[in-house]
């Protein structure tokens, strides 16, 4: 059953104030302005993988536009490696069955991944995924919260709490969500697009 839309926003505002003490923001859902944590904020790496998309971060925001789709694609490449055959193994059969748009089956092996692997931030982005395809939004802002609890820089899971907003109808917020983004991805193709499309919604017509 279709949760009617009022209670849905009731319910996702339970996580979102949750989210307040994982970004490090005192947020009021509804309510007031708040932003994001400082994406440029020190992160303690605890691998070889996190030091390299440490790097990787700082230089895909000084890239131009070509250069910062490249930078991107390794640092999501870096994300996926959970450093586990098995766990990786899950990773791509809940990756292709969403590719294949079957999100209850990425659920699933993404529910066993995350099980198996639960300090593997890119598992709950995914199966944050899974969840927004199947409309449960709150439950997909519970995985996205422990996506930024792991990787606080992660700036598709950022997009995922903007996505959520623009769902719910909540245009300015989303907007505020996705200028987040673009302080640590600039040139982040679907975010600008996004913003291009609430731009005069949030700051009016151009006069």
């Amino acid at each position: 059953m279709r949760i009617p839309f009022p209670t849905r926003k009731l319910y996702l505002a339970e996580y979102l104030r949750k989210l307040s003490g994982t970004l490090g923001v005192t947020l009021v859902f509804l309510a007031s302005p708040y932003s994001l944590p400082a994406v440029a904020q020190d992160v303690a790496p605890k691998s070889e993988t996190d030091v390299n998309a440490l790097g990787l971060l700082e230089q895909l925001r000084d890239a131009d536009a070509g250069e910062a789709a490249k930078i991107a694609k390794q640092i999501k490449r870096n994300w996926a490696r959970s450093g586990s055959a098995s766990a990786d193994l899950l990773f791509k059969r809940g990756r292709d069955a969403l590719g294949a748009n079957k999100p209850k089956v990425a659920f699933e092996h993404l529910t066993a991944l995350t099980d198996h692997a639960p300090d593997f931030a890119e598992g709950w982005h995914m199966r944050a995924s899974a969840l927004y395809q199947q409309e449960l939004y709150g439950p997909a802002l519970e995985d996205l919260e422990r996506a930024l609890t792991l990787s606080p820089q992660h700036f598709d899971a950022i997009q995922g709490l903007g996505a959520i907003f623009e769902q719910l109808g909540d245009r300015k917020r989303a907007y505020e969500v996705y200028e987040q983004v673009l302080a640590i991805h600039p040139h982040h193709t679907t975010v600008l697009e996004a913003m291009e499309r609430l731009e005069a919604d949030v700051k009016g017509p151009a006069l």
